[in-house]
């Protein structure tokens, strides 16, 4: 599990950043947040070179980097109004699950980022499986992983 207070892939909301309207699916199925307020992209480290301007690994999404102009309408989801992105490099020697997601996204879209947004509606980040099914049944998410287990509406 994460300390702080950014979702790293564990206790996180993924979401495909190639559809500009899924910021607004979200905020009206899940978060709730007002509609300036932007989402991370979480990138395959060894990618990050190919989408933002800045190279320096950010693991724990502490950082604001520029997408590249000629990359921002492949992920329009997670550029904010200003081209920038707070992004989560992910490597698989520290988190080898979510970096098989974005790895798997990756062939399926040839897009190596997904949107990532801290697993919970409008209290803090899960952090139990109960919590996590609680705001599973609340909500409109579509598809909830819990570990190997997967729960589908």
């Amino acid at each position: 599990m994460e300390f702080g207070p950014r979702a790293l892939g564990n206790r996180s909301i993924v979401v495909d950043p190639r559809r500009y309207e899924m910021k607004d699916t979200l905020n009206a199925r899940i978060k709730k947040r007002e509609p300036f307020r932007p989402f991370a992209p979480s990138i395959l480290e060894e990618r990050v070179a190919e989408y933002f301007e800045q190279t320096l690994p950010s693991p724990t999404m502490l950082m604001v980097y520029q997408v590249k102009k000629d990359k921002q309408s492949a992920i329009p989801a997670v550029t904010h109004v200003d081209g920038s992105g707070r992004l989560q490099t992910v490597s698989r020697e520290t988190n080898p699950r979510y970096y098989q997601l974005i790895s798997d996204f990756e062939k399926l879209t040839n897009v190596p980022v997904v949107l990532n947004t801290s697993f919970n509606e409008d209290e803090p980040i899960v952090c139990t499986p109960e919590e996590a099914v609680n705001c599973f049944q609340r909500t409109r998410m579509d598809v909830l992983f819990l570990g190997n287990y997967m729960v589908q509406r």
